[in-house]
């Protein structure tokens, strides 16, 4: 008898275990439905309209519908998109959950009913709370509008500030209450450092710390963010979170930049998902950024983490596209020495090599005469050189782009009164100077100093001065 029930025991739990895969969602509809088919969708680390859909079911009389999987799904905020993806109700899903819901399709979210599913019956009283929250902001914007006064409008904050107060305190409970659920994890997600109220000084001193404040978010601003728990990226909050943190808190400098990319990369190991999103984003912001210097970043993620065997989601062809950027870009990041070009003068036809400029800046201009961006900003630059760079010891070495006739290149050169700039091109084809400086756009500028390291890039007529403004200050520092 024993022996039986220990089987049947063990039958019993090897049952549960299988049902823990998948899911099962019936869903009724109150009112009948146009559609043929709904989808089940889910978020992705982004806001909509982002969405991914996963799965569909056929509807059945206009009314009811079931999704149905008995394979492994990772866990997040799904949605059921119905009247032909124009309308969706939000909800919870676990790896293995059963359940049925119940929409009426005239008042969501409240209308929604849940069986078999208590953490779904929460998130309704949460979308709820939001619903009544959101309508309360709209209603103070509107009064903020009609202010008389500044006490007034400083009131109508001061109220807007205690509702997202009692927001955070509604959250903050229930990651507390309901702690482990899919739900807390999400609440605590979202959770910003709150920095402590008074006046906090410099160690050891009087003096005010003005830095305070945002020391103290920075560094407390990803305590809540369980790093462990993969269903995160199924939801609309990580992207989000990135932008902030690496746009808005983490300082602008290459090295800086560097090691927080690899610290929060790093701490996204635990789970797989959230570190292919967390090093593809990097990438991306590195590679696309205005700010000076974060090509460097991009290099640098490329050769310690895509060319090491990180990026596991990527085919060899899509590795091989991020090496090649990098290897374009790799020679004239900031810090490196310019890559030397061996140009011919366009009146002279003699051999002019950028190491031949003997100043203490060179500005490296690539430019052609059919670009109508260049003929805009050239003139500017001009004018800026002959202001004041001049002056610091800025010479001018320019690169024409565009082959063809010579005598284009001479009527626009005289036309904009460029001849006392060192005016080239690479009349042999022979210094693979695209390659060497990614001059795949034009009008495209940097700065190199005395010794031809490069020192600025990306630039234009506007911002040359302060860059070097900000190496000459640099450099009386380490003297």
């Amino acid at each position: 008898m024993k022996k039986l029930l220990l089987a049947t025991l063990l039958l019993g739990m090897f049952l549960t275990s299988q049902a823990r895969h998948g899911y099962k969602i019936e869903i009724s509809f109150k009112q009948d439905i146009p559609d043929t088919f709904v989808y089940l969708a889910h978020y992705f680390a982004k806001s909509l309209p982002t969405i991914y859909k996963t799965d569909s079911a056929k509807v059945i009389n206009k009314r009811t519908a079931v999704f149905n999987s008995k394979d492994s799904v990772l866990g997040g905020i799904y949605l059921v998109l119905f009247k032909n993806n124009s309308r969706y109700i939000e909800f919870v899903l676990n790896n293995g959950d059963q359940m049925s819901i119940d929409i009426d399709t005239t008042n969501l979210p409240a209308s929604m009913t849940f069986k078999n599913s208590p953490e779904n019956t929460r998130y309704v009283s949460y979308g709820t709370y939001l619903l009544e929250f959101g309508k309360l902001q709209q209603q103070l914007n509107e009064e903020l509008k009609s202010a008389k006064n500044a006490a007034d409008s400083q009131a109508i904050r001061e109220k807007g500030a205690e509702a997202g107060k009692k927001l955070n305190a509604y959250r903050r409970d229930y990651a507390q209450t309901y702690k482990g659920t899919y739900l807390a994890s999400v609440f605590d997600a979202l959770e910003v450092p709150q920095v402590p109220e008074g006046p906090h000084y410099l160690p050891g001193t009087n003096t005010i710390d003005s830095n305070f404040a945002y020391e103290y978010y920075k560094a407390h601003y990803w305590d809540k963010f369980d790093f462990s728990d993969n269903r995160l990226i199924n939801s609309p909050i990580y992207d989000a979170r990135l932008d902030e943190y690496f746009n808005r808190l983490v300082l602008p400098l290459p090295d800086t930049m560097k090691a927080e990319a690899d610290w929060l990369l790093a701490k996204s190991r635990k789970a797989s998902e959230l570190f292919k999103y967390t090093l593809h984003w990097l990438a991306r912001n590195a590679e696309g950024s205005k700010v000076m210097g974060m090509d460097e970043v991009f290099v640098h993620l490329v050769e310690k983490y895509y060319m090491k065997g990180d990026a596991f989601w990527l085919d060899s062809a899509a590795l091989a596209k991020y090496e090649d950027r990098a290897k374009k870009i790799a020679p004239n990041v900031l810090g490196n020495i310019a890559p030397d070009l061996v140009m011919q003068d366009v009146y002279t036809l003699k051999d002019r090599p950028l190491s031949s400029i003997s100043s203490p800046y060179t500005l490296l201009v690539f430019w052609a005469e059919d670009c109508s961006h260049c003929v805009k900003e050239v003139p500017l630059l001009d004018s800026v050189y002959k202001a004041n760079l001049k002056d610091r010891g800025v010479t001018i070495y320019a690169v024409a782009t565009k082959g063809g006739d010579l005598s284009d290149k001479h009527k626009m050169i005289e036309k904009l009164n460029l001849k006392h700039w060192t005016n080239v091109m690479d009349m042999n084809n022979t210094t693979d100077y695209k390659s060497k400086y990614d001059v795949y756009s034009t009008p495209k500028i940097y700065l190199l100093d005395a010794n031809k390291k490069i020192i600025g890039k990306g630039l234009d007529h506007g911002n040359i001065g302060e860059v070097i403004d900000w190496v000459e200050k640099k450099n009386r520092k380490n003297q």
